[in-house]
């Protein structure tokens, strides 16, 4: 497995999940991508606090040109 590292920006599309095919551009190839996604409070919420689910997208290294691949991690917190 090459684990070289690019520097600069390229195309990477996430696989799975609630953000399957979300396309971006990501500089320096991250091992990880969190998605959040805004949860609904029920009532005011005291000085701007809010809430979101967050999900993890892991790249696949399999993938060495553009665009880069991130799967869905179904273990996410």
């Amino acid at each position: 497995m090459d684990t070289t590292e690019v520097t600069g920006w390229e195309s990477a599309v996430l696989d799975g999940g609630p953000a399957d095919g979300l396309r971006m551009k990501v500089a320096d190839r991250p091992r990880v991508i969190q998605v959040t996604c805004p949860c609904p409070l029920e009532g005011a919420s005291p000085d701007g606090v809010r809430a979101e689910a967050v999900y993890l997208y892991r790249r696949d290294y399999t993938v060495t040109g553009e665009p880069l691949r991130y799967g869905f991690d179904i273990a996410s917190p």
